[in-house]
């Protein structure tokens, strides 16, 4: 397939002590002399601008996420239930272990498995043991799975689109991109083939 399916300023650096809405992120102040307590070796407290960015984030985020399986699920199916079986259709042969989709897709191997379960009872998944490996198991994506990822593709790249492109520039995507890649790449490193197969087909406009 050719197409990719796809996911108030702050107050001053420092607030008093005692304010009634000081955070762990912020650092607390002497409220006579303005500085910190403690020392600044011990815990690097965010500034108002990096604050603002992270606060951004954080709500943006979860926004973003919020809205994309709300339009999923207009459908009947979860946005962890589309990035999964989107995820499947990038791997040689629509298969991967399921170990591996856990970390690419970042779920708990607990999660994946309830939620490949209701895959499976659907028909759009499969789980197979791995040839040569007694203990391994891998997700399959089943040809009835590909075909409902078509018809959903569409729908989940104009929300995608409607709720996040449509706000950024090709500067700024350019830069996010850069930026959480170094993020990914810091808390969970590409491991090997399957991280590169999914770049190059990312790279290629694949779903």
């Amino acid at each position: 397939m050719n197409r990719r399916l796809v996911p108030t300023p702050s107050g001053p650096d420092v607030v008093a002590h005692d304010h009634p809405h000081h955070t762990c992120e912020e650092a607390p102040e002497d409220t006579m002399t303005g500085s910190t307590t403690g020392s600044s070796d011990e815990v690097r407290w965010l500034t108002a601008t990096e604050q603002q960015a992270w606060r951004a984030y954080l709500r943006g985020q979860r926004l973003l996420e919020a809205a994309l399986d709300r339009d999923l699920q207009e459908f009947g199916v979860s946005l962890p239930e589309y990035e999964i079986i989107s995820m499947l259709s990038e791997q040689p042969g629509q298969r991967l272990r399921m170990s591996e989709l856990a970390g690419l897709v970042v779920q708990s191997r607990s999660r994946l498995t309830h939620t490949a379960t209701r895959l499976e009872r659907r028909g759009w998944v499969a789980r197979q043991p791995v040839p040569d490996d007694g203990r391994g198991v891998e997700l399959l994506l089943t040809a009835h799975g590909l075909e409902m990822l078509t018809e959903l593709a569409p729908r989940h790249v104009r929300s995608v689109r409607e709720h996040w492109l449509d706000y950024l520039d090709d500067d700024l995507v350019r830069s996010l991109a850069q930026a959480m890649a170094r993020v990914r790449d810091a808390n969970h490193p590409p491991s090997g083939v399957t991280s590169e197969a999914a770049e190059h087909r990312s790279a290629q406009g694949a779903p």
